[in-house]
């Protein structure tokens, strides 16, 4: 059983118990949750993914895992900090980890704000805060380097328009792949986000850190980290999970 099949697993388990999905959507969690997860490794470059990016993949308000988790499943070398102050979620995220074998990826326990700064190299989140609300507490975390890659469902245009010209101005919108009527609001690396660091309160990297290797701590060996993160979630039927979610159950 792969990683993703054993998190899917136990995400319905625990569902049980408390709420972690919307009940309506647990015949459709491949594609509701998982690929839809998943897909954000499609706007993430080689760059960042690379063994010598600076700090951890950062997810903010993770929930269940999602997206969080699934990119720590997928890139399994790569660090990824899960926050969330939920107790229970906490839990269960921390048990997660520890079944899948993540030694990578830990959770915060915490509100963003209590968490000392750090540069991280990515920065999502699927259901955290309005956007500008996000960008703001999420900006100690940020250089010039990170890059964001945030699910906003329906709402990414108008929360991207409501931003400041000159903030707005270093994110675009790109479709989801599993809801055409759903976008990705992107900034893409080395952005000129001086700006938003400046006005926000970001954190500059340590000099020479941004530097960046072109090997993915997502590829498998023998492949690209595209085609190996494509390979982890195919269905039994040889199908991708990515291209082809809205064809699962």
């Amino acid at each position: 059983m792969s990683r993703l099949e054993a998190f899917a697993a136990l995400v319905l388990e625990e569902n049980q118990h408390q709420n972690l999905i919307a009940k309506a959507t647990e015949p459709h969690i491949w594609q509701r949750h998982i690929a839809d997860s998943a897909q954000l490794l499609e706007n993430v470059s080689r760059e960042t993914l690379g063994v010598n990016a600076v700090g951890p993949w950062l997810d903010l308000g993770s929930g269940p895992g999602f997206p969080g988790l699934v990119i720590a499943a997928l890139c399994p070398n790569m660090p990824v900090v899960l926050v969330e102050s939920r107790a229970r979620r906490v839990e269960f995220l921390n048990r997660a980890i520890a079944i899948l074998d993540l030694p990578k990826c830990r959770v915060e326990g915490q509100r963003l704000e209590r968490i000392t700064p750090f540069v991280a190299r990515a920065i999502s989140a699927r259901a955290f805060a309005p956007l500008d609300k996000l960008l703001r507490l999420s900006a100690p975390f940020s250089t010039r380097a990170t890059r964001y890659v945030l699910p906003k469902g329906r709402s990414a245009a108008q929360e991207l328009e409501a931003l400041k010209p000159s903030i707005r101005a270093m994110f675009h919108v790109k479709h989801s792949l599993t809801d055409p009527e759903a976008g990705i609001i992107v900034k893409a690396c080395h952005a000129t986000s001086a700006r938003m660091v400046q006005s926000l309160g970001g954190i500059r990297p340590p000099e020479g850190q941004e530097r960046h290797a072109d090997h993915r701590e997502c590829q498998s060996e023998g492949g690209s980290g595209q085609d190996h993160h494509r390979h982890q979630y195919r269905d039994s039927h040889g199908g991708d999970g990515l291209a082809h979610a809205a064809d699962r159950p």
